[in-house]
């Protein structure tokens, strides 16, 4: 992918005096006091901030936080918590505007907090005269906020078409670079795992990796539905019946180009969704009509760890079981550990994979971990992201 990056723009001296626009992601939970309970995106925000900083700019960065109604500002919808949480990571002043459309005054070594940018009328629309109010505060627009990349919002999008220079800050250039190499230039075999409760909620990503990878590792819910396409039993497990042709259809598709979708051959089972339900190995022809199916079992675990482990690219998107379960966990902790253990380049994505890799402790064995849980999927399904498209346009001139 071809896009300006703004750390070769620090590199050659091209931000000292400027004017610098950051679109972060410092969208972080909060409780019902609105006090920060978990603060990784503003840590992983300050980067590039601090990049900025030190190139000499004047620096002003906007975030959304939940999910205001344009036009119409509430307290709860304020980063004043953000601000304050930024001051005390950064150690120094971090003042926050309100009004800011129309003007912001930021010095050189200054940095300012723009007020929540979706309560903007026009924002989620990504209306021209908002943009271009946006475009006129800065010389050079940085985005840097990989999980609003599949949203072509006036912050994300419409400034980086108007403003003088846009590029990618360094989150989402590592993103960028990561999603290159896992699936635009892959080193083969390129091995995705897709997992989840439901064919539905993945089933275009299934289709659009039906065309490009060399295994294709479905799991969760998903595999059951794969189960019962080729004729299994799978009990009163978790299964969507009318999706039986689409599951046929993308193994015929992989089956077409020499590529496979491996079915599970053996299942660990229950009788009741609990933490404390006995488990039972069974063989996947041997699942009972009043059985629930929780999780692979061991010796698909191991086939599946096998190809893991003789993988040149691996993309990683769901626990393949129960996880949270212990007597559950067996097949995705397998998983897990062959990805950590594998030679290839490994990327993963989504809300339960970052849980899973966090609870095996592999997080510095994946290659790259993707924050933006939409962005990520959107990107499996073949989609050319918002912000992708515009960065690489401008930068095409």
């Amino acid at each position: 992918m071809n896009f300006i990056r703004f750390s070769d723009l620090c590199a050659q001296g091209l931000v000292k005096g400027r004017r610098v626009f950051i679109r972060a992601d410092l969208n972080v939970p909060q409780d019902d006091s609105g006090h920060i309970t978990e603060d990784t995106r503003i840590r992983a925000s300050i980067p590039c901030i601090q990049m900025a900083l030190d190139a000499g700019a004047a620096v002003m960065v906007t975030s959304h936080l939940g999910r205001p109604t344009e036009g119409q500002f509430k307290p709860e919808d304020s980063l004043a918590p953000v601000a304050a949480r930024l001051a005390e990571l950064m150690q120094r002043e971090v003042p926050l505007r309100s009004g800011w459309v129309d003007g912001v005054e930021v010095a050189p070594g200054q940095l300012v907090l723009l007020e929540n940018c979706r309560v903007n009328k026009g924002e989620k629309k990504n209306d021209e005269a908002l943009a271009r109010k946006m475009a006129a505060l800065c010389d050079i627009f940085v985005h840097d906020a990989f999980g609003t990349a599949h949203r072509a919002e006036a912050s994300t999008y419409g400034i980086a078409q108007f403003a003088k220079v846009a590029c990618a800050g360094p989150l989402l250039a590592a993103e960028m670079d990561a999603i290159s190499k896992a699936l635009a230039n892959p080193k083969r075999p390129l091995v995705a795992i897709v997992a989840g409760s439901k064919v539905s909620t993945k089933l275009t990503i299934l289709q659009a990796l039906a065309g490009k990878v060399d295994q294709l590792i479905v799991g969760g819910g998903i595999a059951n539905t794969f189960m019962l396409a080729v004729g299994l039993p799978i009990g009163k497990s978790l299964a969507e019946r009318e999706l039986l042709d689409e599951a046929r259809a993308v193994m015929a598709a992989m089956k077409a180009r020499g590529a496979e979708v491996p079915v599970p051959t053996d299942v660990v089972t229950a009788k009741t969704f609990s933490a404390d339900a006995p488990a039972t190995v069974k063989a996947a022809t041997d699942v009972a009509d009043d059985d629930l199916i929780l999780d692979i079992g061991p010796q698909t675990a191991k086939k599946l760890a096998d190809q893991l482990m003789a993988a040149g690219t691996i993309v990683w998107n769901g626990p393949v079981g129960v996880f949270e379960f212990a007597a559950f966990e067996g097949g995705t902790r397998t998983i897990a550990r062959a990805i950590a253990a594998s030679p290839a380049f490994s990327i993963a994505g989504g809300g339960d994979t970052l849980a899973a890799i966090a609870k095996y402790g592999i997080e510095k064995d994946v290659g790259y971990i993707s924050t933006g849980g939409g962005a990520f999927l959107e990107v499996l399904e073949g989609k050319t992201l918002p912000a992708f498209e515009i960065l690489q346009k401008r930068a095409a001139g």
